[in-house]
């Protein structure tokens, strides 16, 4: 319909500040936080509606192109995925999703979300973006303003000015994150939380990003022309996007331009910005304390417990945070888990393996997990997804044995290919070709030992993969 709103999903942030749980390879955006789904199958399904909402567009890097691609298909949702070659910030992937959308719906209006925000109240959502739909139309970039609950330290704010419209005003003023004071005059004044969800046309929004950043949007443009398309995904242009330079839509866009706007909204947003949100979000017993996972508390209050597998208990403490996975636990106060990011900087430095991957890999095939290791084995539980199969390769350095746990694999060594089903196995010797599949219904799980000189994930030539990956 031509006056649907075109949902332009950016996910491509690291979310440092929800470390041990969140990771450079599993960013917060994809970790079910609250439920059973992440906030980017959320973020998704919020916008499903094909009576207000168009085709979403998702702007993604590489490396998370297939758990998109797969939360996509939990959900059973569509979208046009594009994938960023470096990091640029969201002011070349808006204007990337906003040429891409030019490109397949003419000049439509668009809403850029974030994937890693919680929205508690749809029905507000939808609301707010059909009575800021018309003022987007006629060339306003109407952002939404949050109306603060509290002097909060953490977010910048909004100075409304003269209404242009029914509940939308102009912006008078952006300001940065304030000292708490600030803040409380800051919420006494009207002044709004800036929630970084905005609707715009997109010929308006590119219009102002080339009147402020000519030469990046020159090249995000090319990105968009030079695109390629790799097993469905559309790969914006490597050359052309790293000229573009690595800037905010607030900086490139929001502060600068004279079509600003913004409408004041309830309905319960959060960016869940760090793990004392998670707390405030999550449902409580009656001394305050949350838990995901198997958590005690006695005597306790105002804490929150995230737990992999171990049961975490907790004894006469307060207002502390405690998140525990399989090879890092954090443990701090409450108020003071805004400041993560700065020990995942220093964690980079002195273990920067734990900032990166989980023990638990996600592969677009299915995933992996290391049980146990030395210097000469190591031992992994590998899930294969029904249909799926893992590329035909080879090891220079390794040997490998494979137990079948569950389900039914068809496997390749060498110029043999046969069937395994549960407590059969087999032996592939170091530089062998080699394939593992899942003809099945259900998930393949097998049991992986490695024995030799080097064991590391580099030692992988692929001779061939369904997944183009080197």
């Amino acid at each position: 319909m031509a006056d649907t709103v075109v949902p332009l999903i950016m996910c491509g942030g690291a979310g440092t500040r929800l470390w041990p749980a969140s990771r450079e390879g599993r960013p917060k955006q994809f970790l079910q936080l609250f439920g059973t789904t992440s906030t980017f199958q959320e973020t998704v399904r919020r916008v499903g509606d094909t009576g207000l909402f168009a085709r979403p567009i998702i702007v993604t890097s590489n490396q998370y192109r297939f758990i998109v691609a797969e939360q996509l298909r939990e959900i059973g949702a569509d979208a046009d995925i594009l994938l960023e070659p470096a990091r640029r910030d969201s002011g070349p992937a808006i204007a990337a999703g906003a040429i891409f959308a030019q490109r397949r719906d003419g000049d439509p209006v668009m809403i850029a979300l974030a994937a890693d925000h919680v929205i508690a109240d749809a029905g507000a959502f939808a609301a707010a973006c059909v009575k800021a739909r018309a003022a987007a139309a006629d060339g306003r970039i109407v952002t939404f303003g949050i109306r603060p609950d509290r002097p909060a330290t953490e977010f910048g704010y909004i100075r409304p000015g003269a209404s242009i419209g029914a509940e939308i005003h102009a912006v008078d003023e952006f300001v940065e994150k304030p000292d708490e004071p600030t803040a409380r005059r800051y919420a006494a004044e009207g002044y709004l939380w800036n929630s970084g969800n905005f609707m715009f046309r997109a010929g308006v929004l590119l219009d102002e990003y080339r009147a402020f950043e000519v030469a990046s949007a020159n090249a995000v443009a090319d990105a968009v022309k030079d695109a390629g398309n790799d097993l469905g995904f559309v790969t914006l242009d490597t050359a052309s996007f790293v000229r573009s330079r690595a800037v905010s839509i607030d900086y490139a866009v929001m502060e600068r331009t004279a079509r600003a706007a913004v409408m004041p909204v309830s309905m319960g947003w959060s960016d869940i910005g760090a793990w004392n949100a998670v707390w405030e979000l999550s449902e409580k017993d009656l001394d305050g304390n949350a838990a995901r996972g198997e958590a005690v508390f006695l005597d306790s209050e105002n804490s929150y417990v995230a737990t992999d597998k171990a049961l975490v208990t907790m004894l006469g403490v307060r207002d502390l945070v405690v998140v525990a996975s399989e090879d890092a636990i954090l443990v701090a106060r409450r108020q003071h888990a805004g400041e993560i990011r700065r020990l995942v900087q220093k964690l980079k430095a002195v273990a920067p393996k734990v900032t990166e991957e989980h023990l638990k890999v996600h592969r677009p095939w299915g995933s992996y997990q290391s049980l146990d290791s030395a210097s000469r084995f190591q031992v992994k539980r590998i899930v294969v997804n029904p249909g799926g199969r893992l590329s035909l390769q080879l090891h220079h350095h390794r040997a490998e044995h494979w137990v079948v746990v569950r389900g039914a694999a068809r496997v390749t060594v060498g110029e043999t290919i046969k069937m395994l089903h549960e407590n059969e196995s087999i032996y592939i010797p170091i530089g062998t070709n080699h394939r593992l599949e899942n003809p099945g219904k259900i998930e393949l799980e097998i049991i992986e030992v490695q024995t030799g000189s080097y064991l590391g994930e580099d030692d992988i030539v692929r001779l061939q993969d369904d997944y183009q990956r080197k």
